[in-house]
């Protein structure tokens, strides 16, 4: 018997049990649409967590002081300052794309007929671009409104909202922030949300710098945000960065200086260990179903022994009794595998077909690895019962009712 043979064979006995050969295979249609799925979930979950966090800011390193336990009054020389910016721009020159200086304050103002505190920010023009704002409604500030220190202002589209009614509305607007009147010029969110940890709130009221200072009872840059022109280059950046601020400054003074790198990298050994528990998870699901495929051949094996008998009677040696029952748990595997397959793409093609919003990759090594399972399972599940088979005795067999 050729393999040609033992696939018709094999084909025709699974066709008279249709159910059966179903249901056997139902489990390898679970097991490879939740590979698919799983590993198709965890790329897309991945690459959203990176884009998020990347979404902060580009090739981003940011510096503060730290004033740890002294007295504040004891340390204002050491606060990073405009001055600390500049010379940062300067000494970095075209390694970087820009640095940007934040100072921050509170203050209070009507909200709703209410007063209320909302977080008051002092930027330059590069703020907007360096910390990847989305400017909404209106403009952001140019280098003329912080040259000329003039009194406008920028709204979170939130305090936009709960202030005017609606954006569109806030523009134009007049606010005042201690005691100055300040116009309104423009709307703005963060393009990715950092749940007010950093100096940006759902109430943040951005004002030029250069007005700011001028609120402050003493000069602190908190933070300063360096955009570095190249990836590779953001470890080298950070450490000069660290090394210009200490150098402009008295020894002991220590600087907090970081990057995204370490939260990248954390965010993405996370995303692996995820992904490698729910694959664990899916093979587990594999596993079951080939033991199913095992069971449901040995009961075949049993069910079929007159049936073995009478071929091995008409001249089937023990090897093409062998090879038909392994062609059987080989296609049920491989039938169900690629039913599963096609089940686990449905999810990421549909929504490829509905939305473009949404990315969501397909692995080709997860289908090859689903498939490649498949066959392992019918080749190793169904190697027992096969072998049962061909070591049957053709003269008991005849004789079994």
């Amino acid at each position: 018997m050729n393999l040609t043979e033992a696939v018709n064979f094999s084909v025709q006995a699974l066709h008279a049990n249709r159910l059966r050969t179903f249901l056997t295979a139902l489990g390898l249609i679970i097991g490879n649409a939740s590979v698919i799925l799983v590993v198709t979930i965890s790329l897309a979950s991945k690459d959203l967590i990176l884009d998020q966090i990347r979404g902060i800011g580009s090739n981003l390193v940011y510096a503060s002081y730290e004033v740890g336990g002294e007295n504040v009054a004891k340390v204002q020389a050491d606060f990073v300052k405009l001055a600390d910016v500049q010379a940062i721009r300067d000494t970095l020159g075209s390694s970087i794309i820009a640095a940007a200086a934040v100072m921050n304050s509170h203050d209070q103002i009507v909200v709703n007929g209410k007063i209320r505190q909302v977080t008051v920010d002092g930027v330059d023009a590069e703020y907007a671009r360096v910390r990847n704002l989305v400017v909404l409604r209106g403009r952001t500030f140019d280098e003329s409104d912080i040259a000329l220190r003039e009194r406008v202002a920028l709204l979170t589209d939130k305090l936009a909202i709960r202030m005017f009614g609606s954006q569109d509305a806030a523009l134009g607007q007049t606010i005042k922030i201690n005691q100055l009147q300040f116009s309104v010029i423009g709307t703005f969110r963060e393009k990715t949300s950092t749940f007010g940890q950093g100096e940006i709130t759902d109430e943040t009221i951005l004002i030029p710098i250069t007005v700011m200072k001028y609120f402050m009872e003493y000069e602190r840059i908190d933070p300063v945000y360096v955009e570095v022109r190249n990836a590779a280059d953001v470890p080298a950046v950070r450490e000069q960065v660290n090394d210009i601020l200490e150098t402009r400054h008295r020894h002991g003074a220590t600087y907090n200086v970081q990057d995204l790198t370490a939260i990248l990298d954390t965010a993405n050994s996370i995303s692996n260990v995820l992904t490698i528990v729910l694959v664990i998870v899916s093979a587990i699901a594999l596993l079951i179903s080939g033991i199913g495929i095992m069971n449901i051949m040995l009961v075949t094996v049993t069910e079929r022994t007159r049936e073995i008998g009478v071929r091995m009677a008409v001249g089937a040696s023990r090897r093409d009794v062998m090879v038909q029952f392994l062609v059987e748990s080989v296609l049920i595997s491989l039938s169900g595998g690629l039913v599963g397959i096609i089940v686990g793409l449905s999810l990421p093609v549909g929504v490829r077909l509905f939305t473009t919003q949404v990315r969501v990759p397909i692995s080709a090594f997860s289908i090859v690895v689903a498939f490649a399972v498949s066959f392992a399972v019918g080749v190793g599940f169904g190697l027992l019962p096969a072998r049962r088979a061909s070591q049957l005795n053709p003269t008991d067999a005849l004789r079994y009712e």
